[in-house]
């Protein structure tokens, strides 16, 4: 059986910078990780350019990538460092030769020191420092991008950050901060979609969010369950509202008893209620679906997958995840709902944030001690997709 995609239908995959680069002098260089890594050396990307934009050609027509702030930017309003400048330029020739185009992630969690002992996004000069990056992005590199993504997930950012305590800062409970997190970067987020659509009016802007199934196993559960929902894809995305595109990240099945119940926080909790789930979280496919047509239902603005993927070292695992997300997104283009494309959950393994690097999500395998690459047989298969710009079943 073959399952056909429309002809511009688009394919491609994801990575973050400061997963893939060796860490500079940004918020997140030193911190410990789960798996007891440290965050300095992540793959060595910024070695391994001409390789890994090999890899990405043959993973679709479409890379999602953002910069290294703290490398571009060594001070609040500097001008951009040349060598690194001309560094990123190469990068994305190579990646526009190759047929690729660019979706770039303006911010994605990380961001200089310098931001950070002046307050970071809880103070409000947050933003004036922020425009002054994307402007020079603009500059930099505007020519080789056609996609805009000005922040990645701030609802996870904003939780992890400042109330669950796991990303840096890692202040917990702090909601009041949490909250204004959300306006700021909203605020950030509104100049900056004007500043892209002088320059560039008529390529796309629009924000990346997570989502996730969140449910309840009993009824202190099901409150945090709604709350959760409500806070997380609701209250979270009011301040990202003028966009062209809504772009949604699918990962996640949460179960509460009140607590959330995950593989990592509880391992082997999912496996003796018999919930099926990979190295994180419970495995629900379906709930990409549901989110999908709940965001085309409330802002009737295309959407994007621009983050999906299961955290796995099973290849097989991660086909069949491929096929059911893939699956999904036939329904929800079938429908009529304007899904413009789908973008997998890495390209390459990568350090996982506050995790570490063993928590693999990509379709080219890193070899932690040599950071050697090879294409697994998930990649293979992913390519022949994208290739087909169809689902053989």
């Amino acid at each position: 059986m073959r399952i056909n995609f429309p002809d511009d239908f688009v394919w491609g995959t994801s990575t973050a910078a400061a997963q893939v680069e060796t860490a500079s002098d940004h918020n997140w260089r030193g911190l410990v990780s789960k798996d007891g890594y440290t965050f300095v050396r992540t793959t060595d990307h910024e070695l391994r350019r001409e390789e890994d934009a090999a890899y990405i050609g043959q993973l679709g027509n479409l890379y999602r990538c953002g910069l290294d702030w703290a490398r571009l930017q060594p001070a609040a309003y500097a001008p951009f460092d040349e060598a690194v400048v001309e560094e990123y330029r190469h990068f994305f020739a190579l990646l526009c030769d190759k047929g690729v185009s660019i979706m770039l992630v303006v911010h994605h969690f990380t961001h200089p020191r310098w931001l950070e002992a002046q307050g970071g996004w809880v103070d409000e000069r947050c933003i004036a420092c922020y425009v002054d990056y994307l402007q020079q992005c603009l500059d930099a590199f505007g020519s080789y991008v056609r996609y805009w993504n000005t922040f990645n997930e701030p609802n996870v950012f904003a939780l992890n950050a400042y109330v669950l305590g796991n990303f840096p800062p890692c202040r917990k409970l702090r909601f009041d901060q949490a909250h204004r997190v959300l306006k700021h970067m909203g605020k950030a987020h509104d100049i900056a979609y004007a500043c892209i659509k002088q320059r560039f009016p008529t390529h796309p802007v629009g924000i990346s969010l997570n989502t996730a199934w969140f449910e309840g196993l009993n009824l202190a559960g099901r409150a945090v369950a709604a709350f959760m929902d409500y806070w997380f894809h609701r209250y979270a995305a009011r301040p990202f509202e003028q966009v062209d595109f809504w772009g949604l990240s699918y990962y996640a099945y949460v179960l509460f008893d009140p607590f959330p119940i995950t593989e990592i926080d509880r391992p082997g909790a999912l496996q003796a209620m018999g919930q099926v789930h990979d190295k994180m979280w419970g495995y629900r496919p379906e709930g990409l679906g549901l989110r999908l047509r709940e965001f085309w239902q409330r802002y009737y603005k295309p959407l994007w997958v621009t983050e999906n993927g299961i955290c796995t070292d099973d290849d097989a695992q991660r086909i069949q995840a491929i096929d059911d997300y893939v699956k999904i997104c036939h329904e929800v283009v079938s429908a009529g709902i304007p899904l413009k494309g789908y973008i997998h959950w890495s390209t390459w393994d990568n350090f996982e944030w506050n995790l570490g690097p063993t928590y693999r999500f990509g379709l080219v395998r890193v070899d932690w001690t040599t950071m050697d690459r090879r294409m697994t047989a998930a990649g293979e298969y992913y390519a022949r997709l994208v290739a087909q710009n169809a689902l053989i079943i």
